[in-house]
């Protein structure tokens, strides 16, 4: 769910503007999972814009502070949430980690990178949810340390059944900044696509792994 639809708006255009999301109904984009996609997100520009880093930094911590207070710690998700993640934790005034995808096959050999301890609490920081499946394994390893995961905050969602069912299943509560639904509201209405363009976008993410275009 997103946190408020104003906060949601903005950031959309600000993804627009700077290009960190980018549509092309016409001339689909291929995901590394194969998947042929109208649209490609890249949330990592936005730290080469310090007005567009500085409110998604804002907007996370807020996020934060109003549903779970303050956590022991930040964890960020290696390894696109770990800049925007340490930004979070530094206005926040707290420790920050981060999770590997799987743990390093040499020195300590770790998937949590920082300091933490047993039963300490942690609000999990993401840039981008699409499966929910990366981001998960990020939870299941932090509980497998028994470190409490009080929720997952994220710039932005693509919306998908499946990644509903996954934080469901996984009793995760995940609050985005913003989502697709509103991504292509903003879009059609500042004209970044056309208006005839909004179905195919739509209807792309009702099935991706099947939409050829």
């Amino acid at each position: 769910m997103i946190f408020e639809k104003n906060k949601a708006k903005e950031t959309a255009e600000f993804l627009l503007q700077i290009k960190a999301i980018k549509l092309s109904p016409k001339n689909p984009f291929t995901w590394a999972s194969g998947w042929k996609s109208p649209i490609y997100c890249d949330n990592r520009i936005a730290l080469s814009h310090v007005n567009v880093r500085t409110y998604i930094r804002e907007i996370l911590s807020k996020i934060i502070d109003q549903k779970y207070g303050k956590p022991d710690a930040i964890a960020g998700v290696a390894t696109g949430a770990i800049a925007i993640g340490a930004l979070v934790a530094q206005e926040l005034g707290l420790p920050f980690i981060y999770v590997r995808p799987e743990a390093k096959k040499h020195g300590r050999q770790n998937q949590i990178e920082g300091q933490i301890e047993k039963h300490q609490s942690v609000v999990v920081v993401e840039d981008l949810i699409s499966t929910g499946g990366s981001s998960l394994k990020a939870v299941e390893a932090l509980r497998e340390q028994q470190i409490n995961v009080k929720g997952m905050v994220a710039i932005f969602s693509y919306g998908f059944d499946v990644a509903v069912q996954n934080f469901a299943d996984a009793n995760v509560e995940l609050t985005t900044i913003s989502d697709y639904d509103t991504l292509i509201e903003q879009a059609v209405a500042r004209e970044y696509v056309a208006e005839e363009d909004q179905f195919t976008l739509q209807k792309w993410r009702m099935k991706p792994s099947e939409w050829n275009g």
